[in-house]
């Protein structure tokens, strides 16, 4: 058995809540009483308005890979140390954004490595994309002789992991929007600029100008944390941020960062000594992807949509080794700690310290 216990399941922690818990791939939010929220905004200080709608987050340890979680041999269903990367690379960013005036986020308080208390806010149901590279999917499509994503031209002759000259946007939709003629009622389907002005509403946006200001915090984030990564001789190559509406005491509505920002989960990020040698060293989950690729029985599994049965199937049955799992973390730890600057400590059992935790110092605990 490994020595770590992993925080793989994360739904059903004692937390006092209304309504039901939501669980995603990787976090969970529990959203707390009315009386729980307003008694620890007055306890703890916190800069909200009064009445503000508080949830903790709790992020677990699963990976997952083409739609689909993933599990290691012996009990090791998740990969240690992976939730704390996450919440402490996504923390640091948020902090550096705050420092540079860029935007607030939903993060309230950070009561353990594990646990974010988050503020409610009102999703824009935008996938924003920035892109410095040509890679991956874009590549792949590029490669089949696709010049156009989400209404950008791209020109003819580029190559596999080029560095592109201008950062693309290029959005998806977040969930299923309904009744845009030029969206197909899927999740995550590529969209272009004009989809979001001409259905404002649809994608939750209040005006044109929340749509330039979306690209305008994209833009800069994506630019600050390249900035920040290339001190550390690593390449900021893509990533994925969310935004969303809250509101300020006065009741104006504000568009805030979101989510998680610049995690080895949400971006690729490559080693640039190695990018400059020719070769692609992955410091984030794209590395995890091409193991999964180069590991199964029919990697065309894992690729074609088609085929989704037959994947889920595949993630149920399919065991990944304790060396690959522990390998993911390494990468995982390695890269979050030189983001933070400090060597992250792995919890050995973070469920029984977020339990401990959330009872003794906030009270949330049934």
């Amino acid at each position: 058995m490994s020595s770590y216990k992993v925080l793989d399941v994360n739904d059903d922690l004692p937390i006092r809540t209304k309504g039901a818990v939501h669980s995603g791939k990787v976090r969970s939010v529990y959203w707390l009483t009315d009386q729980d929220s307003a008694r620890l905004i007055t306890e703890k200080g916190y800069d909200v308005p009064t009445g503000t709608e508080l949830a903790i987050m709790v992020i677990s340890d699963r990976i997952s890979a083409f739609d689909c979680i993933w599990q290691g041999e012996n009990g090791l269903n998740g990969v240690p140390g992976k939730g704390i990367a996450l919440n402490s690379v996504a923390a640091h960013w948020f902090k550096l954004f705050d420092d540079a005036g860029l935007a607030g986020n939903h993060i309230v308080d950070i009561p353990h490595p594990y646990v974010w208390i988050v503020r409610k806010a009102s999703t824009v149901r935008v996938e924003a994309i920035a892109r410095q590279y040509i890679t991956g999917s874009m590549w792949r499509d590029y490669s089949k002789g696709v010049r156009e994503f989400c209404g950008i031209q791209l020109p003819e002759g580029l190559k596999a992991h080029q560095k592109l000259d201008d950062v693309l946007i290029t959005p998806s939709t977040k969930g299923i929007i309904s009744g845009v003629d030029e969206v197909p009622e899927v999740d995550d389907v590529n969209i272009t600029r004009s989809n979001i002005t001409d259905n404002l509403a649809a994608f939750n946006f209040k005006s044109e100008d929340d749509v330039a200001r979306y690209e305008q915090l994209l833009s800069e984030g994506f630019s600050l944390i390249s900035a920040q990564l290339s001190k550390l001789d690593q390449i900021f190559v893509d990533t994925k941020f969310e935004f969303g509406y809250v509101e300020d005491a006065d009741g104006t509505s504000r568009l805030i960062y979101i989510d998680e920002v610049g995690t080895p989960d949400s971006s690729r990020i490559w080693d640039g000594p190695a990018y400059r040698d020719g070769k692609i060293v992955e410091n984030s989950k794209e590395g995890f992807r091409q193991l999964l690729i180069n590991n199964v029985p029919d990697s065309d599994v894992l690729l074609n949509k088609d085929r989704m049965p037959e994947r889920e199937a595949l993630a149920e049955s399919y065991k990944l080794p304790q060396a690959v799992m522990m390998s993911v973390s390494e990468t995982y730890v390695g890269i979050a700690s030189k983001i933070v600057g400090q060597s992250l400590t792995i919890p050995q059992d973070p469920r029984s310290e977020v339990i401990a935790i959330l009872d003794q110092k906030y009270g949330l605990i049934d």
